[in-house]
Parts: structure tokens; C-alpha cells; sequence
């Protein structure tokens, strides 16, 4: 655990876990909590600002690959304090970190170039979503958009949590990379971002996906094509408690209902339509029968 832990900094103790149990290592999560504690690992937690109140609607997700791609902008410094930004594109339904493109400048020809590769290698994406940044707003993306027939979506200036996706995948390389790395030139920049991009993509689990890689994500939604991540987590997941098919909840003949925002149990009774007739004796009242 000291070991993993050392390595990935920015870990908690459920992924710990996980790592853990793909070693062979089985534990119960509350003696692994505690050592966790003992050892002094717990990870600090870096407070965001408070938001303000208000109804959100969430974006639906992206029910195959290639449905959504959404791409950002990072930036960071290396050597003597010069800066370099970073490109990164992710796929929306399994999380796949596509690229990380790092370079002192990157124009919109350079992303639209960049969009070509990719096209290349994972076939034409059906939506792309993007801040209002000037690289996603000048000609050459436009241009882009236009011959590839690729509608590109903008968010709402000033609202990141419209693209949430990127910003979550932007924050795991800010923390897990970013924040605990030097960079002395572009290149070793460029070599350490690629080593992340494939533990991110192949290595690291996913709460998201059901503890899943990305890698893994993309080829279970290629084997049911149509399923959300959403229901992918709660169908890998140890933990889902699943309903039998052929149960008594299905055949409508009496059960249990959920009723009520709460989610209090309402129980209800139903005779069946085959149910026999009640039998009569002559010399009393009739015998009760037994429900069906």
C-alpha cells in the first residue's frame, strides 16, 4: 500500500484498493481505511469555490464511442519559467483521454490538424464541444467543422461545468501530473504526458465506469452497443444488487412498491384471476383460503 501510495500521490484509499485487489491482495475496506489512516496517506482534499444555488439540468450522455468528444486547454511552465499549453481531447461515453498535444503555441490550424489524426485512428466523431476559446472560434476550425460535416457545440461563457467531462479529465492531470512534476524541457514534458495518458486510459480505474479502465469501458460498450457508462458501472459493479428476471415483482400478482419521494414501501395484495374458489362447509361458516 506504502508503495502504491508513493507512487500515485493522489490516491485515496479506494483506489489503493483497487490496485490492490488487481495484485492479489484481498482486503476488507474498513481495516484497509484504517491502515490507510495509521500510515498517514489520507489525501488532502483541495476546496473549489462555493457555487451558486439553482436548478441544473445534466447534458445526456453519450450513449456510444464517438458520440461526444470534448476538448480544452491547459497550461504549464518548464526550464526557466517558459510556458507551454496543453490539448487535450477526451471521448465522452468511456472517458478516453485521446490526446495530450503539448507545445509552446497551438493555433486553430494546429487543432484542426490534430482532429485529422484522430479521425484517422477512431473514425469521425457525431458531436465536439468546446469552450468559446480563440483557437475553437477562428476560421480554421469553422472550416473544419464544414467539410467534416461535425457539428461543434459551445458552451456558455463562463460555465465550465457545461463540459464537465474535460474539466474532470483536466483536473486528474493538474493533480495527478501537473501539480507533482518538473518539467525541464518540451520534450520531457511531451514523454511524461504520454506515460499518463496511457496509465490514464489502461491502468487507472474509473469510479465512473464501474471501477473499469477506459480501455475496458470502450470494449464492453462495443460488445452492447447503445448502453450508457451510467448503466455499464451499475451493471459491472460487485456491489449492484440485481432483480431476478422470473421474480414475483415482474408477474404483477402482489409484491413490493416503491412509492413516494422517500422511497417508503407500500405493500398491496392482488387475488389472482386463476385462483380457485373459496371452498363452503354446510354445517359452518365457509374456511378461509389460503392467499395466492
Amino acid at each position: 500500500m506504502q508503495e502504491i501510495a508513493g507512487k500515485r500521490r493522489r490516491f485515496g484509499y479506494r483506489r489503493i484498493g483497487i490496485l490492490l485487489e488487481r495484485k492479489g491482495t484481498i482486503m476488507n475496506h474498513k481495516k484497509l481505511y484504517r491502515l490507510y489512516r495509521e500510515e498517514g496517506l489520507s489525501v488532502k482534499r483541495r476546496c473549489g469555490r462555493k457555487r451558486a444555488r439553482g436548478t441544473r439540468t445534466p447534458r445526456p450522455e453519450a450513449a456510444h464511442p464517438n458520440a461526444r468528444w470534448s476538448l480544452d486547454f491547459l497550461s504549464d511552465s518548464f526550464g526557466a519559467s517558459r510556458k507551454f499549453r496543453i490539448l487535450a481531447v477526451i471521448d465522452d461515453c468511456c472517458r478516453e483521454n485521446l490526446c495530450l498535444i503539448a507545445d509552446t503555441s497551438i493555433s486553430g490550424a494546429r487543432v484542426a490538424r490534430e482532429l485529422d489524426a484522430l479521425v484517422r485512428i477512431y473514425g469521425k466523431p457525431a458531436c465536439i464541444v468546446s469552450d468559446n476559446g480563440t483557437e475553437f472560434t477562428s476560421r480554421a476550425i469553422l472550416k473544419w467543422a464544414d467539410q467534416n460535416a461535425v457539428p461543434w457545440h459551445y458552451i456558455d461563457p463562463g460555465k465550465p461545468q457545461q463540459n464537465a467531462f474535460i474539466e474532470s479529465c483536466n483536473g486528474s492531470v493538474r493533480d495527478e501530473l501537473l501539480n507533482e512534476e518538473i518539467f525541464d524541457t518540451l520534450d520531457d514534458a511531451r514523454r511524461k504526458l504520454a506515460l499518463w495518458r496511457y496509465d490514464y486510459n489502461a491502468v487507472r480505474p474509473h469510479s465512473s465506469l464501474g471501477n473499469q479502465t477506459p480501455l475496458e469501458a470502450r470494449r464492453a460498450l462495443e460488445q452492447f452497443e447503445g448502453a450508457a457508462p451510467g448503466t455499464l458501472a451499475r451493471t459491472t459493479s460487485p456491489t449492484t444488487n440485481l432483480k431476478p428476471a422470473n421474480s414475483r415483482y415482474d408477474r404483477g400478482t402482489g409484491g413490493e412498491q416503491l412509492t413516494g419521494a422517500t422511497g417508503s414501501i407500500r405493500r398491496r395484495c392482488r387475488k389472482s384471476a386463476s385462483a380457485p374458489p373459496r371452498p363452503t362447509c354446510r354445517w359452518g361458516p365457509r374456511i378461509p383460503a389460503r392467499r395466492y
